[in-house]
């Protein structure tokens, strides 16, 4: 029996071998990162592909944001991805964490889930989180704002993933207003997670409030930039559940969308 035959044994027993792989560092990072075996895989999994996708499209630099840092373990977790895929790949990658380093603001309407949420929830210590961070750059405010302003500010390099945690509808939607921007600071598909869009019983995620309904109105106002579910993860014999959270964004009208970056072969020879 191959060890790769191990990986579709019962989920009792894969979760024990994932978990041991991930403790004792078994194997490459990319093996690691395609059975869940690093923390937060989805984080992984939208950096190293976007990293991916960048290095066929001739790219040297880019750059991942992550809406909503909250205490920021989850930009601490991007730390170590990036580290780790730039030793695979020959490239550079810029990290960015909005926030408004005092928690959650006010609920606007039902569209923000005030049923779930609350004002001043996740609070950031952001002197204690700067001095974890190696190179993240915090950007601090209402998203309204800093959005507004950031390509101003950075000039950053093109965004190739972005994770989408800030929980309410209206901050979402002025997170992806940010695609409103220059085509030239995008990747023309970006890798996106979004955290609050599954749920829980108590949370009762829908299409017509929080993040879903952000994605909703995006994809209906833009008829050239589109956010879609990655149907490649959901088709794999194994679904984990944050395959559910990964949309891809689409730029059709992008210069470089229609390049070629395949690396398959599609001849099949008659014999």
């Amino acid at each position: 029996m191959g060890a790769a035959s191990l990986f579709l044994k019962p989920f009792v027993v894969r979760s024990a071998l994932i978990q041991l792989i991930r403790q004792a560092r078994l194997g490459s990072y990319p093996f690691r990162l395609s059975i869940g075996a690093v923390p937060r895989p989805s984080y992984g999994y939208v950096v190293y592909h976007a990293a991916r996708l960048a290095r066929r499209l001739g790219y040297d630099r880019i750059s991942v944001i992550e809406f909503g840092v909250a205490g920021g373990r989850g930009l601490l977790n991007l730390e170590y991805h990036a580290r780790e895929v730039e030793k695979l790949l020959p490239l550079s990658i810029d990290l960015y964490g909005f926030d408004t380093g005092a928690g959650l603001p006010r609920p606007a309407d039902y569209r923000d889930l005030p049923y779930l949420w609350r004002e001043g929830f996740f609070r950031m210590d952001a002197a204690a989180l700067r001095a974890e961070l190696g190179r993240a750059k915090l950007v601090l405010g209402d998203v309204a704002d800093t959005a507004a302003r950031f390509f101003r500010e950075y000039d950053p390099a093109p965004i190739a993933a972005v994770i989408h945690d800030f929980d309410f509808y209206s901050s979402t939607a002025a997170a992806l207003a940010m695609f409103d921007a220059e085509e030239k600071y995008f990747l023309p598909r970006v890798h996106c997670y979004f955290d609050d869009i599954t749920g829980t019983e108590t949370s009762l995620y829908n299409d017509y409030t929080g993040e879903r309904l952000a994605i909703r109105e995006f994809n209906r106002a833009h008829p050239h930039k589109k956010l879609s579910a990655a149907y490649h993860l959901l088709a794999r014999k194994i679904v984990q559940p944050w395959y559910h959270q990964i949309f891809i964004y689409h730029d059709f009208l992008h210069r470089r969308y229609n390049d070629f970056v395949s690396e398959e072969d599609p001849q099949i020879p008659l014999r």
